[in-house]
């Protein structure tokens, strides 16, 4: 269910990695899309859809574990849903494509899980908590990899979405489920630390950065005293003196003599 295995890709691959698709618009739009038709079909046709929400610790409430994300009071709920819903899943649809579906079934199914077991007696409906389950985990999974393009990425979510923080506790407004809204952010930094997402290497262009790199043999930290004060390389060494300077020497070769045939000198 959870996939632990860790995968390395070097920084060099990490613009072939984020790749535009489709998807990353086609997902977002459909799930808005059918979290619209559903209200309308309650709307049209008056189908008391609000009963199939989470109901706690009942096992006709159980069934509001898949059904209450696709389900809203009235159209302000539904509306401020809606523009969260689409960016965030947008967003982690783009930069983590691999494990996008596994964040958003099970994200549904184990912060309604959670919903079911800590709520309050009463139905509990809305998108919120899935919205909270990706907050959760975009944020808390950059800040994790510290790589700059998704510590960005949080780093946005919090300056958009950190205001969420307040509603996952009691007594901030009634009418909400801050139980779910708890939930889902639990969830979320779950999934942050249970799914593995590609480590980021910095490529290696520096023999410093080389993992073996030993400065005692680094040219160029030789330069430097254990202080870390520069010195100067000694200078090179002066060249022999000469032992008859101002004379040039030039050699002849001379045969050995013929002791016994004086003539053929």
């Amino acid at each position: 269910m959870f996939d632990t295995t860790e995968t390395t890709i070097p920084i060099t691959m990490k613009d072939n990695y984020f790749k535009f698709s489709l998807s990353v618009i086609a997902l977002p739009v459909f799930s808005v899309l059918l979290l619209w038709t559903v209200f309308w079909a309650n709307a049209r046709f008056g189908l008391h859809l609000r009963e199939y929400g989470i109901y706690p610790r009942t096992l006709e409430g159980l069934r509001g574990i898949i059904f209450s994300p696709f389900l809203h009071g009235d159209i302000s709920h539904l509306f401020n849903n809606s523009i969260p819903l689409f960016i965030l899943l947008a967003a982690l649809r783009f930069f983590y494509r691999e494990v996008t579906f596994k964040v958003l079934g099970y994200g549904i199914l184990f912060s309604g899980i959670l919903t079911w077991i800590i709520a309050r007696d009463a139905y509990h409906i809305g998108a919120s908590s899935l919205i909270y389950v990706l907050v959760s985990f975009i944020f808390f999974k950059g800040i994790r990899t510290g790589y700059y393009r998704l510590v960005a990425l949080s780093m946005m979510v919090v300056v958009i979405y950190g205001g969420l923080i307040w509603f996952v506790f009691p007594g901030v407004d009634e009418a909400i489920s801050w139980e779910g809204h708890l939930s889902g952010l639990i969830t979320g930094f779950a999934f942050s630390l249970l799914y593995k997402t590609p480590d980021y290497q910095k490529e290696i262009r520096y023999d410093w950065e080389k993992p073996g790199y030993d400065s005692s043999e680094d040219k160029f930290m030789q330069r430097f005293d254990e202080n870390g004060n520069f010195v100067n390389p000694p200078p090179p060494p002066e060249p022999e003196p000469e032992i008859f300077p101002g004379y040039t020497f030039v050699y002849n070769f001379i045969p050995e003599r013929n002791e016994d045939n004086p003539q053929e000198d």
